[in-house]
C-alpha cells in the first residue's frame, strides 16, 4: 500500500495528476454520463429497472419514479460509480486496453442481477425482467465500466510511460 501513496506524492510533486482524484473524477463522470443514459433507455422502454434502483431498498416506488425521484437515482448511480472507479484503481490499474474495464463492467452487472440485486430489492430476478431489459442493462454495464477502466488505465499508463515532462 505504502507503494501506492509515494507513487501519488510523487506525481503530485512532479506536476503530474493525482491517481486517486483521477479516478474518482473518473466515476463522477460515467455515472453522470451512464447514469442519464440509463435514464433515457427507461424513458424509452428499453429497460424496466428505473434509474434508482441503487436506492430501491431505501424510497417508495412513487418517489423513485417522480423528477426527484430520477434525480436521486442518477445520484446514487453517480455516487456508486466513484466507489467503483476507487476500487477498480486499486485493484485492477496494471491491465491495459479496454478489456479489463469491460470484463469490470460485465462483473457488476452479475452481480447486480443474479445475487445482491433480486436479494436487496433493487431489481427483479432475471428471469422476469425480460430480455431487452437484460441486453440493456448488460450492454450499459460493460461501457460504463469499459469508460472507467479505459480512463483509469489509459491516464496511469501513459503517465508512467508516455508523456515526456514539459519544460515550464
Amino acid at each position: 500500500m505504502s507503494g501506492i501513496w509515494h507513487e501519488a506524492l510523487s506525481r503530485r510533486r512532479k506536476g503530474g495528476t493525482n491517481a486517486w482524484a483521477h479516478a474518482a473524477s473518473t466515476g463522477f463522470w460515467a455515472g453522470l454520463i451512464w447514469g442519464l443514459f440509463h435514464w433515457l433507455c427507461e424513458l424509452l422502454k428499453f429497460t424496466s429497472v428505473h434509474a434508482g434502483y441503487w436506492i430501491e431498498p431505501f424510497f417508495l416506488r412513487d418517489f423513485l419514479v417522480s423528477p426527484l425521484g430520477h434525480a436521486a437515482g442518477i445520484g446514487s448511480f453517480i455516487l456508486f460509480s466513484v466507489i467503483a472507479a476507487l476500487l477498480y484503481r486499486a485493484l485492477f490499474i496494471r491491465f491495459r486496453g479496454p478489456w479489463a474495464g469491460i470484463v469490470y463492467g460485465t462483473a457488476w452487472w452479475a452481480a447486480i442481477f443474479t445475487a445482491v440485486g433480486p436479494f436487496a430489492g433493487m431489481t427483479e430476478p432475471l428471469n422476469r425482467i425480460g430480455w431487452n431489459t437484460i441486453w440493456t442493462e448488460w450492454s450499459i454495464h460493460m461501457l460504463w465500466g469499459l469508460f472507467i477502466g479505459y480512463t483509469i488505465a489509459f491516464e496511469f499508463h501513459d503517465s508512467a510511460h508516455g508523456e515526456p515532462a514539459t519544460a515550464g
